[in-house]
C-alpha cells in the first residue's frame, strides 16, 4: 500500500543520498590532487549504492512505501546517474559519448513523465531491470574512479570497471525500451476509454 508519509527511514535515506550529490562532484572536480580525493568519492558512491538498496527494502520492510519515496528514490538515482558522468567525462575518465549516451537516456525518461501526467498517470513503477541497470552503473562508477589511481589497484580496476559500465550501459537501455513500452501500453489504454466515454 502506498500512503503519504514524509517523514519516514526510506525517504530520509533518499534525502541523505540526494544530499551527496553536490559533496562528490567536489571532490572529484574541484581539488587539483585527487590521490585523496578520489578516494572519498568513491566511498561516498559506494554508501549512495547501499543506501539505495536500503531505502527500497526498508520501505517494504517496514510497509512505509509513500508516494515521496517512488518520487524520492529514482530522483536520487538519476542525479547521481548524471552527475557522475559528467564528472568521470569532464576528468577524461569516460569519453564524451558514453556519458552523453546514458544522460539521453535519463532525458528521455523524464520527458516521458509529462505525456504520462497529461494522460493522468503519474511515473511508473520502478522495473526491476530499470534497478539492475543501476545498480550495475553504480558499482561500475566508483570503480572507474579507483582505475586513475596509481597502482596495481588501479590497473585492475580498470577492464573490470568496464566490464561493469558496458554491461549496465546495455542494461539501461533495454530496461528504458520496457518503460517506452509500458508507457505506450497505459496511454493507449488511457485513449481508448476516453473515447468510451465519449461514446457512451
Amino acid at each position: 500500500m502506498v500512503g503519504n508519509s514524509v517523514f519516514t527511514v526510506p525517504n530520509l535515506l533518499s534525502f541523505i543520498r540526494l544530499l551527496g550529490v553536490p559533496v562528490f562532484l567536489y571532490l572529484v572536480l574541484v581539488p587539483e590532487d585527487h590521490r585523496v580525493t578520489d578516494l572519498i568519492a568513491i566511498a561516498v558512491l559506494v554508501g549512495s549504492g547501499i543506501s539505495d538498496y536500503l531505502d527500497g527494502f526498508l520501505a517494504r520492510r517496514w510497509n512505509q512505501v509513500s508516494r515521496l519515496g517512488q518520487l524520492l528514490d529514482p530522483s536520487a538515482d538519476a542525479l547521481y546517474m548524471i552527475s557522475t558522468l559528467y564528472a568521470l567525462a569532464m576528468r577524461e575518465i569516460i569519453p564524451w559519448w558514453f556519458a552523453i549516451a546514458l544522460i539521453a537516456r535519463e532525458v528521455f525518461m523524464f520527458a516521458l513523465l509529462p505525456v504520462l501526467r497529461y494522460h493522468g498517470y503519474g511515473p511508473l513503477p520502478v522495473h526491476w531491470l530499470g534497478k539492475a541497470a543501476t545498480f550495475v552503473l553504480m558499482y561500475g562508477f566508483p570503480l572507474l574512479l579507483l582505475s586513475v589511481q596509481p597502482g596495481v589497484a588501479g590497473r585492475i580496476a580498470g577492464p573490470i570497471a568496464w566490464a561493469f559500465a558496458i554491461w549496465g550501459a546495455c542494461l539501461f537501455y533495454w530496461a528504458a525500451g520496457l518503460y517506452a513500452v509500458q508507457a505506450a501500453t497505459v496511454i493507449r489504454e488511457a485513449r481508448c476509454a476516453a473515447r468510451k466515454q465519449v461514446s457512451g
